[in-house]
């Protein structure tokens, strides 16, 4: 069984290969290589054992209120290829993530891809839903775009908790670049019960 950590670095050099094959035009022999050595690598990965990220999750609501297995999450979790950088840090009841959107994430030239941006919204708001220890789901998110976000550049987001209504929780947060809000969020998130967070949806 590997440790988190191994895979956390091989998680890395994955997003650096992505993001390096979407910036570059490599040659035919290149993209040759890169297709055998992926799918030798695929075959081996999927003789693996499954990786039961319900069962990390439920394990760690068990041992302290807080889920397991959220590195592996889709935007923001270190352990998954496709997921956005985040460096994230509590500044009192503030949430500030650092990031560069690289180029795998980029829409119209030199600009991040909208959908990226409200992902990473969503991933870092997420975070206040972990400052407070209450599981939620996104309810809502808005994002209002107010100048292009670049790709390739330093990026801090910003969130907060303004309020809440029984089991709505109302967020908002900002992008900055150089110091200059670029886009603004406001989310509201649905409080659930630990154990139904935690719980994969029915198959039929």
């Amino acid at each position: 069984m590997a440790t988190e950590a191994t895979r956390s670095t091989a998680a890395a050099r994955l997003r650096d290969l992505a993001h390096s094959f979407a910036a570059h035009d490599p040659s035919d022999e290149v993209l040759t290589q890169i297709a055998t050595t992926a799918a030798e690598l695929t075959r081996e990965v999927d003789e693996a054992p499954i990786r039961d990220r319900l069962a990390l999750m439920r394990r760690g609501f068990e041992e302290s209120g807080m889920g397991l297995g959220f590195e592996d999450r889709a935007v923001g979790g270190g352990s998954n290829p496709t997921s956005v950088e985040l460096d994230v840090r509590y500044d009192g009841d503030e949430i500030i993530a650092d990031l560069v959107l690289r180029r795998a994430f980029e829409g119209a030239p030199g600009r991040a891809h909208g959908g990226m941006v409200a992902a990473a919204f969503d991933d870092v708001t997420g975070f206040v839903i972990a400052q407070i220890q209450e599981p939620a789901f996104t309810g809502e998110l808005t994002v209002r775009y107010l100048a292009p976000v670049p790709v390739d550049e330093p990026l801090e987001l910003r969130a907060r908790l303004d309020g809440r209504e029984r089991r709505k929780l109302f967020i908002s947060g900002e992008a900055r670049a150089d110091g200059t809000v670029i886009a603004t969020c406001r989310a509201i998130y649905i409080t659930v019960d630990p154990g139904v967070f935690a719980q994969a949806p029915d198959p039929r």
